[in-house]
């Protein structure tokens, strides 16, 4: 039996941060949910490295801007691209 080092796409398993993104998609959304004068209940957070896209549907502008400013205050998030449209 021939036993080879261990690697996904080049990397050792120890090297992976696994869920690195599904942390930052979920430490974005529970600021959004925190957020006042925001209804985040019809946004979606996905993360594309530290790149957050927020898409979904919110009543005002005000709403928009608020939960962009709040993905970017999230640690880790180098830039936001959003989505949202006001309904």
């Amino acid at each position: 039996m021939v036993f080879k080092e261990r690697t996904f796409y080049g990397k050792t398993p120890e090297e992976l941060i696994e869920g690195d993104e599904a942390d930052l998609e979920t430490r974005v959304a529970n600021c959004l949910a925190t957020v006042d004068g925001l209804d985040a209940s019809d946004i979606s957070v996905v993360s594309k490295g530290n790149t957050i896209v927020l898409s979904g549907t919110v009543a005002t502008i005000e709403e928009v801007e608020r939960a962009e400013e709040a993905a970017n205050s999230v640690e880790g998030v180098a830039e936001t691209v959003n989505r949202i449209v006001v309904a």
